[in-house]
């Protein structure tokens, strides 16, 4: 575990930072943009627990908090880098979770029957700004992998993952007694 004893450094002043093997990068690098949107994206969801959440959701997002960290870890190193390093990352065993979470919680919900807008209870709420920032997130690594190689599985892990906010929003509202808000076409 990386041990911190200083905050600041000033090596960025001059607008670089260090990826994960010390190289120096500008901070506007896809690389750099990609793994920040995953950390804002992680941050998104600290928001949602700190409003309360089911605690089974809690519990979920706690777990998918890390997962991200994995993925910034993942991110951080170019590939060519990893090869001599035992760098934590996104698997498969990452997206199956997601993938087996999201059939579970999906069967207690109703079908739907028309396209959800984004509210209902405040947690849930939260989830649907998460989700967008997910794809996001997910739409800087693509740019990044157009680039250059990345880990086989963080981009598929953000695309699983946004489904899985939006299937937590709409749980989280049923939990709560909220009715989903949904699109009136006709408006």
């Amino acid at each position: 575990m990386p041990r911190l004893t200083k905050i600041y450094t000033r090596t960025g002043d001059d607008g670089t930072t260090g990826l994960g093997s010390g190289t120096r990068v500008a901070k506007s690098d896809l690389r750099i943009e990609a793994y920040g949107t995953v950390d804002e994206l992680n941050a998104e969801l600290g928001v949602v627990r700190a409003g309360g959440p089911d605690a089974d959701i809690e519990a979920v997002l706690a777990r998918v908090q890390n997962d991200l960290f994995h993925a910034g870890s993942d991110l951080c190193f170019p590939e060519a880098e990893k090869a001599d390093l035992q760098v934590p990352g996104v698997e498969q065993r990452h997206v199956d979770w997601l993938e087996q979470g999201i059939d579970q919680w999906n069967a207690e919900l109703p079908p739907l029957e028309n396209f959800i807008l984004p509210g209902g209870a405040p947690p849930a709420a939260a989830l649907h700004v998460a989700r967008t920032v997910c794809r996001r997130a997910e739409r800087s690594v693509l740019r990044l992998r157009e680039r250059e190689p990345i880990g086989p599985f963080v981009l598929v892990y953000l695309n699983r993952l946004s489904d899985a906010l939006f299937v937590l929003a709409r749980l989280q509202n049923l939990r709560s007694g909220v009715t989903e808000p949904t699109w009136d076409s006709r408006a």
